[in-house]
């Protein structure tokens, strides 16, 4: 019997989604575990980012934290699209969240740097051991999310 295949927009829509909830688990692992291990405060890279790319340029603190959430989220839901990309092509499981990490890390980080907003050669070790895992951590829960729960494909 032939395997089923989800359209793109299925998979899509699907990632997206995936996407966010990785977001929520990686944003629950920085509160939780890393900012009290490292005493790391805050970041407001996404926000950064918003402000570089688009014509907003928040009026308050509360406002600036509230563009930093909708970027983060929104950013992470692109990690999702990527990821049902891959399911797409036939990718799943850790072959899907590895290949997505590694191309979607890189093109961030390139963007970034492009952007001005990171110079990951002035990084400390411990920058970079963050960088990796949290988002490493994202990869993987959205990976998860995707093809346990919300896979189209997958078997009813």
């Amino acid at each position: 019997m032939p395997s089923k295949r989800a359209s793109l927009a299925a998979n899509i829509g699907c990632g997206v989604l995936a996407g966010v909830a990785g977001t929520a688990v990686m944003t629950a692992f920085q509160k939780f575990v890393e900012m009290p291990i490292t005493d790391r405060g805050d970041s407001y890279a996404p926000a950064d980012f918003a402000e570089r790319v688009l014509p907003v340029h928040p009026s308050s603190p509360e406002d600036r934290k509230g563009l930093n959430y909708v970027t983060h989220f929104s950013l992470g839901g692109m990690w999702g699209t990527a990821y049902g990309i891959a399911a797409t092509a036939g990718l799943s499981g850790q072959k899907a969240v590895h290949t997505v990490f590694a191309t979607v890390y890189t093109a961030d980080t390139l963007v970034n740097v492009a952007l001005g907003l990171y110079q990951p050669t002035k990084w400390s070790k411990q920058d970079w051991i963050i960088d990796l895992v949290e988002t490493y951590v994202q990869a993987q829960a959205t990976g998860a999310v995707f093809d346990r729960f919300l896979d189209p494909a997958r078997p009813a």
